[in-house]
């Protein structure tokens, strides 16, 4: 098994992790997802490792098989049932300490529910583009009328205050466009963007990045999803596709869906700033942001950041997205 069952990263590594059952029993396993979390046993079966997973996620109480060939604890599982459309509420006050203390040892139980069942929290769609990209990423906002009401566009330029742009589908004044100069801080460019947010949640493209209408239309759950245990941040995966092509660089999670409050840090490959705590946030495998590159693009980004952010720049990423997907 080269990528993890459950969220595709191929993060697989040895680990000295094991999980607590009820009954007080204890298991061991031989290796652990580096993204999501989960534990799996040695030369378990991916595949038959899923279809356990997903059809115990098709009940309304999750408690976790002794016998199955992975393990999992809360938090991991609130991911796992959002690849299904399904939120995990804690069964109790210690199960809820472990959602908020990953990854406990102490085995995922919890009452499983459809995300759609939540009162969806209003978010936000911000985007960040040059000048020359404007009419392209307003040519792609229609689609994104179904999920929000509120748009934000921040260019990179001339410090200007946001104006009023018209899109069909959505409601006068819904769709603002501001400028700012980017100066090499794709944080701060971020930050700006956050402040622009008229809704409790912000999710941040930019313009070479789209999202499918379908998965729009899950965020607002994802994020009272969120909302309910306290968390501020969600990734999403990321399909960097090369020319077309798939690249190796997956599922390459985004931190993208945030709380309005939420600030980024670091001039390139910019995240979310939890004061420390990461367990503030959480992957969900609801959909994906599709992420077009060009080969030329790909192979002067890294010389850029480097420039920008001298030590942060990743030269090593550019031979990994010039890779295609390997399962």
């Amino acid at each position: 098994m080269r990528r993890c069952f459950l969220c595709d990263a191929d993060t697989l590594e040895p680990t000295a992790r094991c999980i607590r059952y009820p009954d007080g029993a204890r298991r061991d396993f031989a290796l652990a997802c580096a993204s999501c979390g989960v534990v799996i046993a040695e030369e378990a079966d991916g595949a038959a490792c899923w279809r356990h997973l997903a059809k115990s996620l098709a009940e309304p109480t999750f408690r976790l098989a002794p016998e199955a060939a992975y393990g999992l604890d809360l938090y991991t599982l609130r991911t796992a049932a959002t690849r299904l459309g399904r939120g995990v509420r804690p069964a109790s006050e210690a199960d809820r300490t472990a959602l908020r203390h990953p990854h406990a040892e102490r085995a995922a139980y919890g009452a499983v529910f459809p995300l759609s069942t939540l009162h969806p929290q209003a978010v936000s769609l911000g985007l960040l583009c040059r000048r020359a990209d404007l009419d392209h990423v307003l040519d792609g906002l229609p689609a994104q009328a179904a999920w929000t009401s509120d748009v934000a566009i921040l260019v990179d330029g001339p410090e200007e205050a946001p104006v009023i742009g018209a899109v069909p589908g959505f409601p006068a004044g819904a769709v603002r466009i501001a400028g700012r100069p980017l100066a090499e801080d794709f944080a701060a460019q971020r930050n700006a963007l956050q402040d622009l947010a008229r809704r409790p949640w912000m999710l941040q493209l930019d313009a070479d990045e789209a999202l499918g209408a379908a998965t729009g239309q899950g965020l607002p759950f994802l994020a009272a999803l969120a909302d309910a245990e306290e968390a501020v941040s969600i990734g999403l995966a990321r399909r960097n596709r090369v020319d077309g092509t798939l690249s190796d660089v997956y599922p390459d999670v985004q931190y993208r869906l945030n709380r309005a409050t939420v600030r980024f840090r670091g001039r390139v490959h910019e995240r979310p700033d939890l004061g420390g705590d990461w367990r503030r946030g959480f992957i969900a495998l609801h959909g994906a942001i599709e992420h077009r590159l060009s080969r030329a693009h790909v192979e002067a980004r890294s010389r850029r950041y480097e420039a920008m952010d001298p030590g942060r720049g990743r030269p090593e990423e550019e031979t990994a997205l010039l890779r295609p997907y390997r399962p």
